[in-house]
């Protein structure tokens, strides 16, 4: 019999050479192979083929900077849209910028009320929402348009009882939550009460008073908003550029570089902003015209913050004797260093926020750009401080015809209103402001009552 030739290797009908040692591979292994998902196998020689692979990191870094450069512009767009059709229509954002941002804030902890089965919880917080908004927007309207609203038969009684019928309301969804409360979650049910209420103050309460800025001048609201903005871009290229030294923790990639170059190109910018701004009385007129827009203007008499002054300077200063400013080149300074130096702290305080949730952003509301409250949360904590600012330093306080009205309505008796409106016609008819009918008239009326 003859012997087997060794080391003699043979090409295989189906194509595939035997191993290195020698040894065959099984058809059983090739169909396996074959049969597996993402293991295609080359039809015409037998040869496995390359998995299919998806889009590359480069590719999706790509798609989604496109997508976050069109919606910021879309932004921006928007914005610049609606401050120059009027008032009412920033309005309109802020609003919307409050619901949206409640909305994520309280889905965070609102997870777990799902697999809980709770009755009433999400209810209950868009009661508190709509509670809270209706005593800030009143407020807001009884303060800023008094005149209007203490004159109409069906507002008045809201205006006068505005303040005990929202605690009423409070009241009622108070007594409704605890009747709610269930035996074995009631740690879970208190956390989300002051989960709520921590997510008014900070979003809905502070949005409010960026709203109350909107009223007294453009000014007031579109300075904050765009130091913020500006400051988180220049802390983003200095950053790039030049930054070394880790600011904090809670946010890795900020830098003491790019926090403090920020601090001084928002400063400038904001002296820059604020020379343009000054010139339109759009801007700096508060709001008597809710229908009023950058091509119909405001008018009144501006505020001294916003008119020249002469200071003096030393007498040893070599240069000159006295230069010219207005106060608010002095402000501004102020509110570009709250924007630079302690806004970025409600962007610290978001950050740790999502950490402990172990989140990324707070929604998918802007895409390319996560949540709605990922892009305002440093804009809440400078509405809210440019509000109070103005109203210490800035405002001036006198006497407008809502307050009188307010005043005669309130605190004077039937009587007494008539005898202010004779008087107050007297007076017009002496100007020559009416004709003696009118007159006449008034002197009838007040007879007669």
């Amino acid at each position: 019999m003859a012997k087997p030739r060794r080391n003699i290797k043979f090409n295989h009908r189906n194509g595939h050479s035997s191993s290195i040692d020698g040894r065959r591979s099984s058809f059983s292994d090739i169909s396996e192979g074959a049969s597996e998902p993402g293991s295609p196998v080359n039809a015409g020689n037998g040869a496995a083929a390359l998995p299919e692979t998806g889009p590359s990191e480069y590719e999706k870094k790509k798609q989604t900077f496109i997508t976050r450069s069109i919606w910021t512009f879309v932004m921006i767009g928007a914005f610049f849209g609606a401050m120059f059709m009027g008032h009412l229509y920033i309005i309109a954002i802020v609003t919307a910028v409050q619901i949206i941002s409640f909305k994520e804030v309280i889905a965070i902890a609102n997870v777990p009320s799902r697999a809980r089965r709770l009755k009433f919880t999400k209810a209950l917080n868009w009661y508190w929402l709509s509670t809270t908004m209706y005593f800030l927007y009143g407020e807001s309207v009884i303060y800023y348009f008094k005149h209007i609203v203490l004159v109409d038969k069906v507002l008045l009684p809201f205006a006068t009882h505005h303040r005990f019928i929202s605690f009423m309301l409070y009241v009622i969804g108070f007594v409704f939550f605890v009747a709610s409360l269930q035996a074995g979650h009631y740690r879970f049910q208190f956390t989300q009460f002051a989960w709520t209420h921590m997510a008014l103050y900070l979003i809905v309460v502070q949005a409010h008073f960026i709203m109350n800025n909107v009223f007294e001048g453009m000014i007031w609201f579109f300075l904050p908003v765009s130091l913020v903005i500006c400051n988180d871009i220049f802390a983003y290229l200095c950053g790039i550029t030049f930054g070394r030294t880790q600011l904090i923790k809670l946010s890795p990639k900020k830098t003491v570089e790019g926090f403090v170059g920020a601090w001084v190109l928002t400063v400038i910018f904001g002296i820059g902003m604020t020379n343009v701004l000054m010139r339109y009385s759009y801007f700096i007129c508060p709001v008597n015209n809710l229908g009023a827009n950058l091509w119909t203007g405001l008018e009144c008499t501006p505020n001294p913050v916003f008119s020249p002054r002469t200071y003096q300077l030393p007498i040893w200063f070599p240069f000159a004797k006295s230069f010219s400013m207005a106060p608010m080149q002095i402000h501004i300074l102020i509110f570009a260093t709250f924007a630079s130096l302690i806004a970025p702290f409600g962007g610290f305080f978001a950050s740790g926020l999502k950490r402990t949730f172990k989140i990324k952003d707070f929604g998918d509301s802007i895409p390319g750009h996560g949540g709605m409250t990922d892009r305002m949360d440093c804009q809440f904590i400078m509405g809210f401080f440019a509000y109070m600012y103005y109203h210490s330093f800035i405002a001036v306080y006198k006497v407008s015809l809502g307050g009188v009205i307010e005043t005669a309505i309130t605190g004077l008796t039937a009587e007494e209103q008539m005898e202010l409106v004779k008087g107050i016609s007297k007076h017009l008819y002496n100007q020559g402001v009416i004709p003696d009918t009118v007159l006449d008239c008034m002197n009838i009326a007040v007879h007669r009552r």
